[in-house]
């Protein structure tokens, strides 16, 4: 099935620099989603679309099968600062590819596809969709989340996203708080008010010291980090309020709303979710996806970064081309040779496939 590897190969990164030279961050991905569109009419693999969001069915679609899902996204961050070059001009050097959205996530989207096209080419024993998504990058509602329930039920997925080709077969989810004091105004030079910001010392001192009991052998223990403080208006007033926000990392041992009720036990300020949406993830190591990998000599792992896994509310796994040290800097790249091997690898992974 992959004698013209060289071929896909350099489809793909052909694509891929026509997607870098259309800005598509989180949110603005319309041109990037156009285009995109109008190469998969090209290729005749009847996408659909809703927003941003694009995705294709096998021609042979079965729905007495099992149904697998490869989803990448096509949104990138804003550039950061630091960039040597244009980020929305590709340069293809010494066969590295330069430009925004390369290794996160152009590579996986590209490569995904191709294997979608070669593999739909014989009958497998299941379904398969390719999804590429938006929003993906800031958990947007407008993105992956809201195509889902358009596409057909799907059994288990595959997550395209810069992890070396080793799988992730667990994710922490997110959860962020905002957490308020109240106490009352007063002149700071006499003995006047009650500080709210006095008040919410312990609760912090509380979430740096806390250790969460349940602990997850792929993803370690559950994060809690306060990474944002307000508080007064000048310094001769005794604040009435002070708010503190925290970033919560959650392990596949506890659900968000779990850790939320526990928080709420161990705290004396008001604490509010903003979302209980952005689940931790995971994936037996039973799963035949994760076995094929592990036969292949693939290394499993619990990835700390957020995907669309968090709002797959089935098994997923994620795996793909690229470091995800790379994402979010400056003269961001992918290698010509990842996208070689992970289209490949992706092709070996999913042949032939047993899902039940």
């Amino acid at each position: 099935m992959m004698q013209n590897l060289d071929n896909l190969t350099t489809e793909a990164v052909s694509l891929l620099m026509q997607m870098i030279a259309t800005p598509s961050v989180s949110r603005d991905e319309a041109a990037v989603a156009d285009k995109f569109e109008a190469w998969l009419k090209e290729m005749q693999l009847n996408p659909q679309r809703h927003g941003n969001n694009i995705w294709c069915v096998c021609p042979d679609y079965d729905a007495s099968k099992p149904t697998l899902l490869l989803d990448a996204h096509l949104d990138t961050v804003k550039p950061v600062n630091g960039w040597e070059t244009d980020p929305y001009q590709p340069i293809l050097k010494d066969g590295v590819l330069y430009g925004l959205g390369s290794n996160d996530d152009g590579a996986s989207v590209v490569s995904l596809l191709q294997a979608f096209c070669v593999l739909t080419k014989k009958v497998q024993s299941y379904n398969l969709v390719f999804s590429a998504s938006s929003e993906e990058e800031v958990s947007g509602k407008n993105g992956f989340e809201s195509a889902l329930p358009l596409m057909p039920p799907i059994t288990v997925a595959l997550a395209g996203e810069p992890t070396g080709m080793h799988p992730a077969v667990a994710e922490k989810g997110l959860m962020v708080l905002d957490v308020t004091a109240y106490g009352k105004a007063g002149h700071a030079a006499r003995n006047e008010g009650d500080n709210a910001l006095y008040k919410v010392l312990d609760d912090i001192r509380w979430f740096r010291d806390y250790q969460f009991e349940k602990v997850s052998p792929t993803l370690g223990p559950v994060k809690t980090s306060v990474t944002m403080i307000q508080a007064g208006t000048q310094h001769n007033v005794i604040p009435d309020k002070c708010s503190f926000v925290v970033d919560v990392r959650s392990n596949d041992c506890y659900s968000n709303q779990e850790i939320y009720e526990l928080i709420c036990e161990h705290t004396t300020c008001e604490v509010k979710a903003r979302s209980f949406r952005l689940n931790s993830s995971g994936i037996s190591m039973e799963h035949p996806l994760v076995k094929k990998a592990v036969e292949m000599g693939r290394k499993p792992f619990g990835s700390p970064t957020l995907s669309n896994q968090a709002l797959m509310p089935f098994p997923s796994m994620k795996m793909g081309p690229g470091d995800s040290a790379r994402s979010h800097t400056a003269n961001e790249y992918i290698k010509v040779e990842e996208i070689r091997e992970a289209i490949s690898k992706y092709v070996e992974l999913l042949d032939g496939l047993q899902l039940v």
